[in-house]
């Protein structure tokens, strides 16, 4: 009888663990996700996340662990033994949180082990759990023209620990995992309440910990000689240094070693199988009795192969999830005078070709630290025209890459003293300049109405020894501090409807646009040459990034040197450089800053404006959907890029260059699998007459086009 019971739990728990597990996917979530919607079921002791695309599944005895994390398309198992759900470091001493003891073996886990597990006396302990629906984590106002005017939808599960340790009593942890409709991601984040009679110091906060099976076999070799596992890209709301790319941003994402894995191949245990999420610099804050602390928000997206178009895909899919109002895409131009008049003859010709936002920008004049009612009188007027024209009017200002005074910069660590900071001398954003600097802009942009703030050199990370400055205690702290002063910012403009174009990662907080990535100086060569340049930048710069989130750069006047040669200015003599360098810019659905005093200088240079302003917004829809990238520009044969969605009315369109002084006809091979297309399609050049072509067996179509000398074509697929 004992022997029976014993095999019916084992079934029991095999089934438990194994319910997760379905068939594949019906449909590529990437072309058709909208049967897949988030759900949270409990079956006794055992609660799972599952959207038809991932499952997380936990038991809550003897503690919480996670005991299955699986990627449904592929099948992969991401959990080979069971950790603790996080990590506080609280007065120098680590308190685990969930978790439990005893695996034999930690290169897999069997559902038979899950009985003889034991949590730990001093680890925090469950108290209980909720499911919800999911709540914005911004109260982002879509304006203007948004590809994803939607905030997530999904569900929320919400574990409550109490503290077991007799010094923590009072002290309570909340982690939050949040599964969403349509896509292979998990957020997980924590509170700590801390509702003793003490202050404690919060040295650290580890909000993931997974054990993850190898991504190779090596017997000998360090941590950073070998891949990290690739079934999961981790990206937190924790990411700076102005790389203005997400992995090189990264703050957070830790692959370590398990040394309580001993049957690993690797003979020195140095295999990159553990991770954790954490910040880099610990978060060294001090929590008052009764105060709350929110951890970072560490986003966990599930991949089920190494094409890099796919996972870029992938990748671009959850900004437009969880952050849309990265889809915004505003036209703007960015103007070089404060001038009154002269912002007005802009917003004119904004308002005359199609453009929809003004920017200020670096070197025009603006200063918007100045809070004189003279100062706000003069741009809220500014503002009011341009509304009544119905233009966004915005401005450009510097924080970071500046020097203010020794009393106010950041302090080295090392030295004492100011300097030694990621741009040199940087002011510190919890200094009283800083503090002031932050109130500034609010109120600036709360009195003029203005609709854009371009915030450049925005916190990058700097340490900061000082102990005088109001914003941060000391050196241990300052790191975090800063980070959630300038978050704070840019949550509250995007609460407030307004456009923020920042050169560094802080997407995830609410922030809708950063550069592409280029060279500043290479804007002074030769026109020629910035157009094959411009077209890399595009080609390199939307792998991980939608078109709606990066910016390029035009010089309609001279911009770090360079001459006549290039610049377009007058633009009436360049009209031909000018319509290949919108074209580039807006056939890849990315916006470029156009500096200079004005928009057009002619009749005919205000009708090319204006024409292709037009073609834009015609096809804006499919111009802002996701890029397959054909051929990167090498200067010697054609280049291109293709857009697609597989739910509006076009398909892809294709966007094709010439660089050479001679005509090419060329058979290209037009990949519409993401379009959502089986068996034929209508293409056609520009506006001409469609063909009908049939998809071959990798969805593959091959047309032969001719582009012109010097110049471009373009197809669309319906």
């Amino acid at each position: 009888m004992k022997k029976a019971n014993a095999l019916a739990l084992v079934a029991s728990l095999c089934s438990t663990i194994l319910a997760a597990q379905t068939k594949p996917p019906a449909k590529d979530w990437l072309i058709d996700n909208s049967s897949y919607k988030a759900a949270v079921t409990e079956k006794g002791n055992d609660i799972t996340l599952n959207n038809g695309l991932l499952s997380r599944s936990f038991r809550v005895t003897p503690n919480v662990i996670c005991t299955d994390y699986r990627n449904l398309t592929s099948g992969e198992q991401l959990l080979r033994a069971v950790k603790p759900e996080a990590r506080l470091v609280i007065n120098g001493h680590d308190y685990m949180i969930g978790g439990a003891y005893g695996q034999p073996q930690n290169a897999y886990l069997l559902p038979a082990w899950l009985d003889g597990l034991k949590s730990g006396k001093q680890d925090f302990i469950y108290a209980g759990h909720e499911v919800t629906a999911l709540s914005p984590y911004l109260n982002w106002k879509p304006r203007g023209w948004c590809a994803n005017p939607q905030q997530p939808r999904g569900k929320a599960l919400i574990f409550t620990y109490r503290a077991q340790a007799p010094e923590l009593q009072g002290v309570t942890v909340k982690v939050h995992y949040e599964i969403y409709d349509g896509i292979p991601l998990l957020t997980k984040w924590l509170e700590v309440q801390n509702s003793s009679n003490e202050s404690m110091q919060l040295n650290q906060v580890v909000n993931e910990i997974l054990a993850t099976p190898e991504e190779e076999s090596a017997v000998v070799g360090a941590v950073d000689q070998m891949r990290t596992p690739h079934g999961i890209y981790i990206e937190s709301n924790y990411t700076f240094n102005n790389a203005m790319k997400a992995n090189l941003s990264d703050q957070t994402t830790h692959w370590k070693t398990d040394s309580t894995y001993t049957s690993q191949v690797n003979y020195d245990f140095q295999t990159p199988c553990l991770l954790e999420v954490h910040p880099k610099i610990p978060v060294g804050i001090s929590l008052a009795a009764g105060e709350h602390y929110a951890s970072i928000r560490t986003n966990e997206l599930l991949i089920d192969g190494y094409d890099r178009e796919r996972n870029g895909l992938a990748q671009r899919r959850m900004y437009r999830t969880i952050a849309p109002w990265t889809t915004q895409n505003p036209i703007f131009m960015h103007l070089v005078t404060s001038n009154p008049e002269k912002v007005k003859l802009a917003i004119d010709q904004c308002a005359a070709t199609g453009y929809e936002g003004v920017i200020l920008s670096f070197g025009s004049g603006l200063n918007m630290e100045d809070s004189s009612a003279a100062n706000v009188a003069k741009y809220k007027a500014l503002a009011d025209y341009a509304h009544n024209k119905q233009i966004w009017l915005g401005g450009y200002s510097l924080f970071s890459s500046r020097r203010v005074s020794d009393e106010d910069d950041v302090i080295n660590p090392a030295t004492g003293k100011p300097g030694g900071a990621f741009f040199g001398n940087a002011p510190c954003l919890g200094s009283k300049w800083g503090l002031r600097y932050l109130a500034s802009i609010r109120r600036f942009i709360e009195a003029t109405g203005f609709d854009i703030f371009e915030n450049d050199g925005p916190y990058p990370g700097d340490v900061c020894a000082s102990v005088t400055h109001p914003g941060h205690t000391g050196k241990d702290d300052s790191q975090w501090k800063q980070m959630e002063l300038q978050k704070g910012l840019y949550r509250d403009l995007n609460a407030k409807g307004v456009y923020i174009n920042a050169p560094d990662w802080y997407f995830l907080d609410g922030t809708n646009k950063i550069a592409l990535g280029y060279r500043e100086v290479n804007f002074s060569l030769p026109r020629e040459e910035q157009l094959v340049l411009n077209r890399q930048n595009i080609f390199d710069g939307t792998w991980e990034k939608t078109p709606a989130m990066g910016w390029g750069f035009v010089p309609l006047t001279q911009y770090h040197g360079g001459g006549a040669k290039a610049t377009l200015e007058p633009l009436k003599d360049h009209l031909d450089a000018y319509e290949q360098l919108m074209m580039q810019y807006y056939g890849a659905g990315v916006q470029a800053c156009y500096r200079g005093p004005r928009l057009y200088d002619t009749v005919s240079t205000q009708q090319l404006v204006r024409r292709t302003i037009d073609w834009y917004k015609k096809y804006r829809s499919i111009l802002n959907e996701d890029i397959i990238h054909l051929r990167r520009p090498d200067g010697r044969d054609w280049d291109g890029i293709m857009h697609v969605s597989a739910t509006l009315p076009q398909k892809a369109l294709v966007m094709l260059y010439n660089p050479t002084q001679a005509p090419v006809t060329r058979n290209i091979a037009l990949p519409l699998y993401y379009a959502g297309l089986t068996q034929s399609v209508r293409i056609r050049e520009k506006e001409g007459a469609a063909k009908t072509y049939t998809l071959d067996r990798s969805y593959t179509v091959h047309i032969t086009v001719t582009i012109p000398a010097a110049g471009y074509t373009w197809l669309v697929a319906e």
